[in-house]
């Protein structure tokens, strides 16, 4: 990042990467300008947002909101279980977010991520939050149509490019209190969901702490932290917003992307188990519906 390194370039305030002149820059929002850590100025309307993190992985878990624990009708898991999205998922504010033609089942999951700062191994909980660089917002898009594919990692749920938007920028760990936030998801302008600290099973720090105990976590490593209740389906068109307090606003456009499925490899399908999760239909009522999709 720069000669600061990643941390206290991120507490000095450059939490936001852009492409500019064919190279990752970071930088800084000033008004209606980026500055550049080269000193350079450009105008922030017309700046394109990369994602404002570089991680060896991207690890996230699945239930750990109440509200979608009681949303699913689903047991309160004992401990936290994790999935991981490649790197090439990554997107930025602004950027375009593609459902394969043919598919229906694009979910948005407003979530706060964490963006780790110094390398994390056997750390307690405790101490976690002293090695988090910072906070910013996250959308962990999934295409619930592969639902039935992979056994479970949902590697094509969750892995596609592009299925992982973050910005618009990171936020300084000194300047954000992760036990205390407030989120919010935007489907073309209206709340389609909220959460924040208080509803969390599992903390930001006991997540981090649970992590390491086995997984080393470097610099630049990316831990998506949980999604309220009321993750449904986008459309091309859609504009879909994760705004969380203290951190600002990620926008995205969803379009749809022409792309042959047919194979080799799983294609997309209606399974009980799409409906169930994309939809939170009822797990009878799904194995229903989607007998009669199959017909």
């Amino acid at each position: 990042m720069s000669d600061m390194g990643f941390t206290e370039a991120i507490e000095a305030g450059y939490g936001v990467r852009v492409l500019h002149g064919g190279e990752s820059r970071w930088g800084r929002r000033e008004g209606e300008e980026i500055l550049l850590e080269s000193g350079e100025r450009i105008p922030e309307a017309g700046a394109r947002y990369l994602a404002p993190a570089e991680p060896t992985k991207i690890i996230a878990v699945h239930l750990t909101y109440r509200s979608r624990v009681e949303e699913y009708g689903a047991r309160v898991p004992p401990e936290p279980s994790y999935f991981l999205k490649p790197p090439t998922a990554l997107n930025g504010h602004r950027g375009v977010v593609r459902r394969p033609a043919g598919t229906r089942f694009l979910n948005y999951e407003g979530e706060l991520a964490v963006i780790v700062g110094r390398r994390m191994k056997g750390v307690g909980v405790e101490e976690a939050l002293s090695c988090v660089a910072g906070y910013t917002c996250a959308n962990d898009v999934g295409l619930h149509d592969f639902r039935h594919a992979d056994r479970g990692s949902m590697l094509r749920v969750k892995g596609q490019d592009g299925f992982l938007p973050l910005g618009p920028e990171v936020v300084p760990a000194s300047r954000f209190d992760p036990e205390d936030f407030a989120l919010r998801t935007y489907l073309n302008g209206e709340v389609v969901q909220e959460g924040g600290a208080e509803d969390l099973l599992f903390g930001v720090a006991y997540q981090l702490a649970d992590l390491c105990r086995l997984i080393t976590l470097e610099p630049g490593d990316v831990v998506l932290t949980g999604t309220p209740a009321n993750s449904r389906p986008m459309r091309p068109g859609d504009v879909v917003e994760v705004e969380i307090e203290g951190i600002g606003r990620l926008s995205n456009t969803v379009e749809e992307w022409e792309v042959d499925l047919s194979g080799p490899g799983e294609r997309p399908e209606v399974s009980a188990s799409t409906l169930h999760v994309a939809l939170a239909v009822p797990e009878d009522e799904a194995e229903r519906l989607a007998a009669g999709e199959a017909r």
